[in-house]
């Protein structure tokens, strides 16, 4: 679909009866609270109980784990240690998804142990500020702030990774962006699963997807999105990433399900990045629901993402993927 990308994969696993059942389930569930659920502060309020709620449900933490709280003064966070053994001279930057309305890094535990054990080194996960009263400035420098706070601590940009989820893959793009134009030194790479690109909610899978996706429906979505970006333009680079400029970034690794009906917010950023110069490993994972790596106690497609994204940090850290290419 994308031949000019640095790397397209579309891994050729077949579906499992796991994802089969997982799928069926939140298409009776999930979708059709979602596709009814107007969008307003109190349901927000309940979606991100909800969200706290699910992500002590969705999995006990094991106990090789370790949590330590951090505070940065009008915003919070933890570190995660999945195991002994890691490389304290290397860390990652979580920033979660929820739509920038809800969830939190508790809730998404069962995801940055894992990339804490993949990628062999402690994770920053925070807790930015969101929600009505908040805007995509406040998201972004929360964000910056927790880079310098790594770079404070000593660690080398070179030995940094940043990654986030659905809104979070948004805020990673554009603190990718601001960290640049700060004239600071850039993280090793980034990694965007299920990343939220384009909040005008234009792009073909939206009505394609409308049917498959199992767990969101485009009318969720495009309602979520006019909810926090107001009047805002939906084409400004700083709504949508899709838009901003890539140039100078690190090399980039984006991953979607080919049923979601934000797949080609993550098709077109990566192919948009490329053209700018920027190394992009693209993967699109069949039949996959919205960050589905959320979700590996069930699903071994989501075990195997991670040893996908083990190989590509493993490629990016020994030199194999340049940290820029020619445009």
């Amino acid at each position: 679909m994308h031949p000019a990308l640095h790397q397209v994969s579309r891994p050729a696993y077949p579906l499992s009866w796991q994802a089969r059942a997982f799928n069926l389930a939140l298409m009776v569930s999930i979708k059709p609270v979602l596709e009814l659920a107007p969008v307003n502060p109190f349901t927000m309020r309940i979606m991100d109980r909800l969200y706290k709620a699910a992500g002590v449900l969705l999995e006990r933490l094991p106990g090789f784990v370790a949590v330590e709280a951090v505070h940065f003064g009008h915003f919070d966070g933890e570190w995660l240690r999945a195991g002994r053994g890691l490389d304290e001279d290397r860390a990652m930057l979580y920033l979660h998804g929820g739509g920038y309305c809800f969830s939190s890094a508790q809730a998404h535990r069962p995801l940055t142990w894992r990339l804490s054990r993949m990628a062999r080194r402690p994770v920053l996960a925070i807790n930015y500020r969101q929600g009505i009263d908040h805007d995509f400035e406040h998201c972004r420098d929360d964000a910056l702030t927790a880079y310098r706070h790594l770079l404070e601590l000593g660690y080398p940009p070179e030995n940094i990774l940043i990654g986030g989820d659905s809104a979070g893959g948004h805020l990673t793009l554009i603190t990718l962006q601001a960290i640049r134009d700060a004239g600071l030194p850039l993280p090793r790479a980034g990694l965007c699963f299920s990343p939220w690109t384009d909040l005008s909610c234009e792009g073909a899978s939206y009505q394609r997807n409308r049917f498959r996706d199992p767990m969101f429906s485009a009318r969720a979505v495009a309602h979520l999105a006019r909810y926090y970006r107001r009047e805002r333009d939906p084409y400004h680079p700083l709504i949508s990433p899709l838009h901003g400029d890539f140039s100078g970034l690190p090399p980039l690794m984006i991953t979607a399900g080919s049923t979601e009906v934000l797949r080609d917010d993550s098709r077109r950023v990566a192919q948009r990045a490329h053209d700018q110069g920027v190394h992009v490993l693209y993967e699109e994972w069949r039949g996959m629901p919205h960050v589905f790596q959320m979700f590996a106690l069930w699903l071994p497609e989501a075990k195997m993402a991670y040893r996908h994204m083990a190989r590509f940090v493993g490629m990016v850290e020994r030199g194999e993927v340049p940290a820029k290419r020619a445009a």
